[in-house]
């Protein structure tokens, strides 16, 4: 049985004091305002306000269009004429942050998170091949480089002396563990149901909906009837805690991550995790259990699934957190900041 979710995030209205001096951050971002990119804008953006970051986000909503570009190339600089930051951190790489490189002096950190620095089988050669010069050349031109795993910075062609390893950061005041009878009767599933949880996202040829929808019906022939409930990108953020305390696993299929936060917000809730060996998950993994990595056979990942639902237990994986908690990620972005305002930028 399949069910598909969709996935949103929002943004929390509450003000936020800000102590101290502030510093004025302009925050790229692709993809247009409502768009999934500002998933991370809406988390990362209230987190660095918590602690002095006065933010402005511009969202880049063309990137592949000449006279689209052009467009969006004047708009940016009206937003730099008019905010005046003192720091640009554009989140990935590719046109997002060489739009800034080019267009500005201002210091630049570029955060990449996977797709700008890693080869996409999913997609044509040349676009993907492009995808990654415009974020090798941004790279160069950057103050401060975030990478969200170690093999993204390995990827780097240059700039790694600049290169801090910092994974995405998860909230741990929404995604807490709760009383799993609680979270399914609050989403009326049932008490009995074996019940897989599965991020589909914007592009799910991307993350292998195919492979889990057919290891899915594989473990099925082991185990007997599983729910998969897809995550298509719409879904509230806090639904999605509750669906976490209420599902028997995460399964994470992808061709490609960085450093993917639905790993790490099921860990926050204990959910029991089953995934392909992609980004930094098999770190993240390496101290939870019952957790697991699995080749992308779909006959051994069912066996790996099957094996997983029959001893229905929470994991441990809260326990590993702390390393990726919002509030610690944001503090470590800030120094990296102040770094970035200290140096010149390269030639």
């Amino acid at each position: 049985m399949v069910e598909v979710m969709s996935r949103i995030e929002t943004r929390s209205d509450s003000a936020i004091a800000l102590t101290g001096d502030t510093l004025r951050v302009l925050y790229v971002f692709p993809g247009a305002a409502e768009g999934s990119a500002m998933i991370f804008a809406g988390k990362q953006v209230e987190a660095m306000r918590k602690l002095g970051v006065d933010p402005e986000i511009f969202a880049l909503e063309s990137r592949t269009d000449p006279a689209h570009l052009r467009r969006e190339s004047a708009r940016f600089r009206q937003c730099i004429a008019s905010c005046r930051p003192e720091l640009i951190h554009a989140q990935y790489g590719t046109v997002t942050a060489c739009l800034a490189a080019l267009l500005t002096t201002i210091p630049l950190v570029i955060t990449f998170r996977g797709s700008d620095l890693n080869p996409a089988p999913s997609d044509p050669w040349l676009r993907s091949l492009a995808r990654r010069w415009f974020s090798q050349y941004a790279a160069r031109k950057a103050a401060r480089i975030i990478c969200v795993s170690e093999g993204l910075k390995r990827r780097l062609w240059w700039g790694r002396d600049r290169a801090l390893v910092l994974p995405s950061g998860v909230d741990t005041d929404v995604f807490v563990p709760q009383s799993q009878s609680d979270a399914r009767a609050g989403l009326g599933w049932g008490a009995a149901e074996r019940i897989v949880l599965f991020n589909a996202g914007l592009s799910p040829a991307v993350k292998r909906l195919d492979l889990a929808r057919a290891a899915v019906a594989k473990a099925e022939d082991l185990c007997g009837p599983i729910r998969l409930v897809e995550l298509d990108g719409r879904v509230p953020h806090s639904r999605v805690a509750t669906m976490m305390n209420g599902a028997d696993c995460l399964l994470l299929t992808s061709d490609w991550e960085g450093s993917p936060t639905i790993v790490q917000e099921a860990m926050a809730c204990n959910l029991p995790v089953l995934s392909v060996d992609v980004g930094d998950v098999r770190d993240r993994l390496a101290a939870v259990t019952p957790s697991g990595i699995v080749g992308r056979d779909p006959a051994e990942m069912a066996r790996a699934l099957a094996e997983l639902l029959a001893r229905p237990v929470r994991s441990n994986g809260r326990d590993s957190i702390s390393a990726v908690d919002q509030n610690h990620i944001a503090r470590q972005t800030l120094a990296v900041y102040h770094e970035a305002l200290g140096r010149r930028r390269p030639c």
